[in-house]
């Protein structure tokens, strides 16, 4: 099995705030539990 890979798409919203950081922090604690 290959190895999970995640990606965070930057917002063309603006500048990135805490919502951003959030999201950002769940992805990569996800890809990470599951081996990535």
């Amino acid at each position: 099995m290959s190895a999970v890979v995640g990606r965070y798409a930057p917002s063309p919203s603006g500048r990135l705030h805490l919502g951003n950081a959030r999201t950002a922090l769940l992805s990569w604690l996800q890809v990470r539990a599951a081996g990535g």
